[in-house]
């Protein structure tokens, strides 16, 4: 309830002897465990659930924390929200005025909190740092800050606040800069002022505070400044802020209409009455030009107070509150005053009842000036520290006290020298050499300058130049100003085993001691004249007309070299680290820890030094990897930027939204790009999936501080891809639409989310339009997001053409993007004009909803993957190689994306695998069914029976197929292996899985169509085999019955039966012979289909003559060209063409030698396969093929394979003709034939054991064999995929790192030329030997043989046992007649394992004599010992090779298949494509080579050519060839002739060292072998040593 008196407001102080009242009052608000100062700003800046949710203020614990966040983002109403609500249903005034009794006593008081008690608890209870910061906000909001804080606790003084007020500065504009428009820019506390003091007596009603602020706000806005009683919380009871002393200041903007004063003014505040508070007054009285004391009437003891002063003419000014009903005691009191203290009327102001505060202000207002202008007495704050001393209060600038010291003897010199003079000196490392070496680095990547030497050699001269200047700075010594500076920082990161107080101890010093250095580099930099002159120069030189560009760049270059700050001795710190030869020395190696430290601690760390355009990646990487080592790996990273034009408003929007300050001041001009880490509070890690928020905070784009235009827009157009690269969330500070600068940035920008989209990393982008406060901004805008988007738009077009993108993209293409959701409307920062101008509150909320919607929108992405530290440095490293060259998307390249793309393509080839094997399984069972179809079959059914099961395979293609493309969408959807990077290979995998499905249906369709061929061979095999099988039979059974044949010897009858024998087989016609010549022409012709070349037919001529010799390339197989083109390029055409056709020849015999290897039949097919490799090479090469060496070649390549095919398909004949065939039983037949002799004569004997071991060896046997060997090729594959060497077949990088590594250990060169010249072939060789080896190592395939024999045993045991049953489980009869039965049970139990020969089991059952329980039993007998001697056939085997080349699916083409890719070479260098899949959009490989490797020389000196095509690209360089037509055309435009090749340049200097190193060794070995002159190899190159080759290979290929 209010309380019944005159006075303004009640004071129940708290007693300061009793710090009980202290605690009580700090636990209500929860700030007990922080008090005294353990409260930090690096804990404020943390990012908790509060970040996320505006929460309300429900409790008084909350009040404190909502107060910070809003200081924080200096929301000018932070101190309006100090207070509970209020859920009274009743209107309280109503209530009270009900009240009969007044009962003085508030039962809800102790929920009342005034603001000013807030504040001074915080003070209490905040570090040093964080009550400079909050003092900065408070003054940047226009509030009071307390110059004194009142007494705390027994035996506790008020106390100075000098170092909580050090960091505020102020700019102003005093009246004689106002035609020159220059202005001050100093910290407030080291100005000369007039410094006015206010203060009351004890019964003083008049409200000082409120008469204060509208003295302050003369020409605006009257403005809350100090808090009064007509505030929100203003008039509860003060349980602190008794003794407070605030002050605040009035400064000048050089507008005479709104400044009231002329001059910068300091105005001091205190809370409570002098009597309370004597020794603040006492101070006040000391320091101040004049002291205001306020009263309604004096009471005796505030006489003798005023009137013990001294100096009290010059120093007193008395406001009387003369209001109504004032008794005249109180009049009399106020008279006698006066006269005691002999007071002019001049020194005295009534404020009579009629005359309101803002009138009664005016007169203030014009006593003050009055002051002013007679020259009254001026202080400094920083002078206020020796009274403070010596009037006993203290003084909270003592702890610091040596950290000051050491921070002078730090900057010892500065002041001497000038600042360039002195970074020179103290600095030296990052002076002109480290730019030469940025310059270098940069001049490396892009080769402009070369202009008289080979680019290699001037290549190595570069590099020569680097190590020279980094070996000069190696030996560099510290500075005496490092010395100091690193020494008290290692200080705090000594590793010993002390308290966590002594450690906060230390890092409390540390940050003193960093403070002092700014300090005073701030206080120096603002005093300095040459820069105050600079700065007119260059505004004077801006101004005119006709401006001198480069006079302009030299001052701005100047006024970068008169910059000084922490971030430069941090930067000299990292460049130690860098150039240091020995980081395992104490002091060096523990500087990364310190710059860690110093990170987790929130201080910026430096991270693109923006003076040189260059990264110290050693030192960054060791700094962020000692960070991620001391959070034990919890490094999840939320990276958020903001981009703008310089002096938009871009830092201070970054500032204000996370309450965080980089390192900006006076004087200094921030480059590059700095970085800050937030840490994530537990409460909201899961929710943004991070760890830690980094802020990249980067100089303003269209600087002028650049110089010239173009190096404006090309610095610009590195920064802005290399923040956009790094960053999840980009904010694009959007002011001044229509300007230049505005438009260039947007163009800059979008590039930048178009090469981030083109390498799979896609950052969300927010577009922030500043200055924009109407209400209905938001629906008059819309027109304006529309026109910007279609500036975006358009914009993305014209990028996407100049990036060299096959499609046009608009920006809504490029990212996700949203006119209503991705547009912000943030009104101006300052609420009228400045430097008196408050902050504008709605600029604060409106950040603050930004923020909030920031951190929302990544909590709910759920597809988002945070990088790691690790991650995150690989893309720093990635993305500065790539913007240092010119075109960023030619040259990215990042290890992430192709770790990435290694563990996507490893998983593929597993899933491919699995489809092959089902497919495989699928294809060799269907293929057993058609064998074993019945003999009758007709013709017609069986193709039925095939176009049955095309169709059967498509379907299960399409389902595998559309298993393979889920299995790939569920792959993209996770969230780990960063799938994200390489979204935009994910058509190339759906094109691979369509190419693979098509593969495997037509070679299944093939297969089936030679399955059918074989059938149908098999169908009149068995024919004839059975006429000539029943005549031989009849034959013997006719001999063996004739009587008169009797008493014959064994041999007299082996001679009458080989002359059966003769008789029957002399008159055998064996199967019909293909016309292998007609079908090959005829599947030549198919491959030429639609093009006319019925002409080049006509003239075939005998295909037998054609391919005995090589193919010699002829004048018309060569393009047209002009006569003296074509005599002075002939033998460079013809060697070209010679080689295309020799290679692929040769390619085409070794496919011949492996289908020749096989034994099988001939089909047309084979010849279609020889055709479409041939296809498949000279695609390559379409440029320089006419039709006529098409159709010759193939006709050549035609002619060798005819030949081979007729004797592969006559060999098949012969061998499964019927006369073998039935030369196969001749000798069981004769076996039989003397049997039934011997046995006419004699009771008949049971033969089932013969019989059984005959039927098992015919029938049983080779299906046994042929089931092993039908899946033997598949478990060859998967033991090779399983064994310990299987990596190098996981991807075709590994695969061709291995390759390549091998090579160089052998050290063969025949070895290398192979692989150069004839590389399909060479890896083939190798794939098969490696098989080999593999298999023959433990004897791996014997074990799977076996393996394999044991369960195709158990399953033939298996169906004698279920044979020897009839259906309803009764055993056949034990009589002769079953035997037939139970072998046709047999028969269908083992049909769809194995094919059994019909007419090896009517021949091995011919004649009989014994019961099927009997044969039976010798089957078994007869299966064991088959099982024994095929064991021991297996153990014996060491034709390892002859065994692979036999199997129906050879292990060595599935390898090949996995690893070799699509075949194409570069165009340059012949080096393979290294692309992991076979279907992509783009050829490029990790590594190229000197372009005399793969035959190029130069054409005048015929000397093999030594540059590499990934130099030749970045240059000026020319080539011509004969796709050019032997025009000279640019290496960068390459494109223009070899659209489908991506060739960017080598991102390191290793990247090529291995086959530098190999033209070096074997350079007159490579002459010889393509009869040309030895390369000359650069100097350098002959150094590059073994270990530097193996090293740079596995960096090439990312290999760990």
């Amino acid at each position: 309830m209010w309380r019944q008196v005159e006075t303004s407001q009640t004071f129940t102080t708290m007693n300061e002897q009793d710090p009980e009242a202290l605690v009580s009052f700090l636990s209500k608000l929860g700030l007990d465990t922080f008090y005294p100062n353990k409260l930090t700003l690096h804990s404020l800046l943390e990012i908790h659930k509060s970040s996320l949710t505006d929460e309300a203020v429900n409790s008084l614990d909350k009040i404190p924390q909502c107060f910070l966040r809003k200081l924080f983002r200096i929301n000018a109403d932070c101190r309006g929200g100090v207070q509970l609500p209020d859920n009274s249903e009743n209107d309280e005034d109503m209530v009270d005025f009900l009240d009969v009794d007044w009962d003085p006593i508030d039962g809800s008081a102790e929920d009342k909190i005034n603001p000013l008690d807030l504040i001074v608890a915080l003070f209490l209870c905040a570090d040093s740092f964080l009550q400079q910061e909050m003092a900065s906000k408070m003054s940047m909001c226009q509030f009071s800050v307390p110059l004194l804080l009142p007494p705390h606790g027994s035996q506790s003084p008020c106390s100075l606040m000098l170092w909580a007020l050090r960091d505020i500065v102020k700019e102003w504009r005093p009246l004689e800069l106002c035609e020159s428009k220059g202005f001050v820019k100093k910290s407030i506390i080291l100005e000369n002022l007039p410094f006015y003091c206010f203060v009351r007596l004890k019964n003083c009603t008049l409200s000082k505070s409120q008469l204060l602020n509208h003295v302050l706000s003369c020409g605006q806005q009257n403005h809350n400044i100090f808090v009064h009683r007509d505030m929100k919380g203003g008039a509860h009871d003060r349980r602190l802020a008794s003794g407070l002393v605030e002050v605040c200041w009035s400064l000048p903007s050089g507008n005479k209409n709104l400044d009231k004063f002329p001059e910068p003014v300091g105005f001091a505040n205190l809370r409570g009455d002098i009597s309370e508070s004597l020794p603040q007054f006492r101070f006040l009285y000391q320091v101040s030009a004049l002291v205001f004391v306020f009263l309604d009437k004096v009471e005796e003891e505030e006489h003798k107070i005023l009137t013990s002063l001294a100096d009290l003419q010059t120093k007193l000014f008395l406001v009387f509150n003369c209001k109504e009903g004032t008794s005249k005691l109180d009049a009399l009191s106020f008279q006698k005053l006066k006269k005691d203290l002999n007071l002019p009327d001049s020194r005295v102001k009534i404020r009579k009842s009629n005359l309101n505060v803002a009138e009664f202000s005016e007169k203030l207002c014009s006593s003050i000036t009055e002051s002013m202008t007679s020259g009254g007495f001026k202080v400094n704050i920083n002078y206020m520290h020796d009274k403070a001393v010596e009037l006993g209060l203290s003084v909270d600038e003592t702890r610091g006290d040596d950290q000051k010291k050491e921070a002078e003897q730090t900057l010892n010199g500065i002041r001497v020298n000038k600042i360039k003079d002195y970074k020179d000196k103290q600095l030296p490392l990052q002076g002109d050499k480290w730019k030469s070496l940025s310059q270098l680095e940069m001049e490396e990547c892009r080769l402009k300058k070369c202009i008289k030497t080979g680019i290699e050699e001037y290549k190595c001269e570069l590099q020569a130049e680097k190590e020279k200047i980094i070996n000069e700075q190696s030996k560099y010594k510290l500075s005496r100003a490092m010395k100091c500076f690193t020494k008290d920082l290692l200080e705090v990161n000594k590793k010993t085993e002390q308290s966590r107080e002594k450690t906060e101890d230390r890092r409390e010093n540390r940050d003193f001691f960093l403070k002092w250095i700014q300090i005073h580099l701030n206080a120096h930099l603002q005093s300095d004249t040459q820069l105050s002159q600079l700065h007119s120069k260059i505004k004077k030189e801006s101004s005119k007309e006709k401006k001198d560009e480069n006079l302009i760049a030299e001052l701005y270059q100047e006024l970068l070299d008169s910059s000084l700050g922490i971030e430069h001795y941090m930067r000299e710190m990292g460049l130690i680290y860098e150039f240091s030869t020995n980081r395992t020395s104490e002091e060096i190696c523990r500087l990364p820890g310190v710059a860690a430290d110093m990170l987790l601690d929130g201080h910026p760390l430096e991270l693109l030094d923006g003076d040189a355009s260059n990264i110290p990646e050693t030192w960054v990487t060791d700094v962020l990897m000692e960070l991620h080592n001391r959070v034990g790996g919890m490094s999840r990273l939320l990276v958020l930027t903001v981009l703008g034009v310089q002096s938009t408003g871009k830092s201070t929007l970054l500032n204000t939204m996370f309450g965080v300050q980089f390192p900006v001041s006076s004087g200094r001009c921030t480059r590059g790009a700095y970085m800050i880490f937030l840490r994530v509070g537990d409460d909201v890690k899961s929710d943004l999936n991070c760890d830690f928020i980094v802020l990249i905070d980067t100089e303003g784009l269209r600087s002028p501080l650049l110089g010239l235009p173009e190096e404006t827009l090309e610095h610009d157009n590195q920064l802005a891809t290399f923040v956009i690269g790094l960053s999840d969330v980009t904010i694009i500070n959007v002011a001044m639409e229509q300007s230049t600068e505005m438009q260039d940035t947007l163009q800059i920008a979008t590039h930048a989310f178009l090469r981030m989209n083109e390498i799979g990393k896609k950052p969300v982008c927010h577009f922030v339009h500043q200055n924009v406060a109407a209400v209905s901004a938001n629906d008059r805008n819309l027109s304006e997001r529309q026109k910007l988007l279609d500036q975006l738009n358009e914009m993305a077009k014209e990028a996407s053409e100049m990036e060299g993108l096959p499609d046009d993209k608009a920006f809504t293409d490029v990212m996700d993007y949203d006119i209503n959701k991705n547009n912000w409307n943030i009104p101006g920062l300052w609420h009228g004009t400045p430097p008196m101008a408050p902050v504008n509150t709605g600029y604060s909320e409106a950040v603050a909803e930004l923020k909030k919607h920031l951190l929302q929108t990544m909590s709910g992405d759920s597809k988002r993957q945070a990088s790691q530290i690790p991650e995150f440095l690989e893309w720093i490293k990635s993305l500065w190689k790539s913007v240092k060259y010119e075109n960023f998307l030619f040259s990215f390249r990042n290890s992430l994306v192709a770790n990435a793309y290694d563990t996507l393509c490893i998983e593929f080839n597993r899933w491919e695998w699995e489809l092959r094997k089902k497919i495989f399984t699928w294809q060799k069972a269907v293929e057993l069914e058609i064998l074993n179809t019945d003999t009758h079959s007709k013709v017609q059914g069986l193709e039925d029976l095939i176009e049955l099961k095309k169709t059967e395979v498509s379907q299960k293609l399409t389902d595998e197929e559309t298993q393979m493309k889920e299995k790939l969408d569920k792959y993209y959807e996770k969230k780990d292996a960063n799938v994200n990077l390489i979204e935009k290979y994910r058509n190339d995998f759906l094109n691979s899985i369509g190419s693979i499905t098509k593969e495997v249906r037509l070679s299944v369709n093939n297969k089936l169509d030679q399955t059918l061929q074989l059938k149908k061979c098999s169908i009149e095999l068995q024919e004839k085999l059975q006429k000539y099988r029943e005549v031989i039979e009849k034959q013997m059974k006719k001999f063996v019955s004739d009587e008169q044949r009797s008493s014959l010897s064994d041999d007299d009858l082996k001679d009458e039966f080989e002359k059966m024998w003769t008789k029957v087989t002399e008159t055998m016609v064996g199967l019909n012979e293909q016309n292998i010549y007609d079908n090959i022409i005829k599947v030549l012709r198919g491959s030429f289909l639609n093009r006319k070349v019925n002409e080049f037919f006509l003239n075939i001529g005998d295909l037998k003559e054609i391919g005995k010799g090589p193919f010699q390339v002829k004048p018309e197989h060569m393009k047209g060209f002009p006569l003296f083109k074509y005599l002075k390029f002939q033998n460079d055409m013809t060697r070209d063409l010679q080689k295309i056709a020799d290679e692929v020849t040769e390619t085409c015999r070794t496919m011949l030698n492996d289908v020749l290897e096989t034994n099988s039949d001939y089909h047309e097919s084979l010849t279609k396969e020889l055709l479409d490799k041939t296809d498949q090479f000279l695609k390559t090469h379409k440029r320089k093929c006419k039709t006529r060496f098409e159709f010759d070649l193939k006709l050549h390549i035609c002619g060798i394979a005819s030949k081979e095919f007729l004797k592969m398909h006559q060999k098949f004949l012969k061998d499964n003709g019927p006369q073998t065939q039935l030369e196969k039983f001749k000798t069981q037949y004769l076996t039989d034939f003397l049997s039934l002799y011997k046995l006419r004569s004699t009771d008949q004997v049971d033969n089932c054991e013969y019989k059984a071991n005959v039927f098992v060896q015919s029938c049983i046997e080779p299906g046994v064999k042929e089931l092993i060997n039908r899946s033997l090729g598949i478990d060859i594959m998967d033991e090779v995929l399983k064994s310990s060497e299987s990596v190098e077949f996981s991807t075709r990088s590994f695969f061709q790192q291995h390759i390549m590594q091998e090579l160089l250990l052998k050290g063969d060169f025949q070895s290398f030329l192979k692989y150069i010249s004839t590389y399909e072939i060479y890896i083939k060789d190798w794939i098969r030997q490696h098989i080999l080896d593999t298999v023959s190592k433990n004897e791996t395939l014997c074990k799977i043989r076996k393996k394999k024999l044991q369960v195709i045993i158990d399953r033939v045991s298996l169906a004698i046992t279920q044979a020897s049953k009839r259906a309803d489980g009764t055993m056949l009869p034990d009589n002769k007649e079953s035997i037939t039965e139970l072998i046709e049970n047999i028969m269908k139990g083992l049909n769809k394992d194995m094919l059994i020969p019909f007419e090896a089991v009517k021949v091995s059952l011919f004649e009989i004599q014994s019961t099927s329980h009997s044969f039976i039993k010798s089957l078994r007998v007869a299966l064991d010992q088959l099982s024994k001697r095929l064991q021991e056939e297996f153990s014996k085997c060491k034709d390892v090779k002859e065994t692979l080349d036999k199997l129906p699916v050879k292990p060595q083409d599935e390898l090949f298949k996995r690893v070799f890719g699509c075949g194409h070479q570069c165009p340059f260098c012949k080096v393979p494509c290294g692309v992991g899949l076979k279907e992509h959009k783009h050829h490029q490989t990790a590594v190229h080579r000197p372009q005399g490797l793969g035959g190029y020389r130069d054409f005048k000196t015929q000397k093999l050519w030594v540059s590499l095509c990934t130099t030749d690209v970045q240059c000026q360089s020319l080539f011509r060839n004969q796709d050019t037509e032997y025009q000279w055309h640019p290496y960068k435009e390459y494109k223009d002739y070899y659209p489908d090749w991506h060739i960017p340049p080598d991102v390191t200097p290793e990247a090529s060292d291995y086959w530098k190193y190999v033209l070096v060794k074997y350079n007159e070995d490579f002459a010889s072998a393509y009869k040309a002159k030895p390369a000359d190899v650069p100097e350098a190159w002959k150094t590059i040593t073994e270990e530097q080759v193996l090293n740079g290979l596995k960096d090439a290929f990312n290999v760990k």
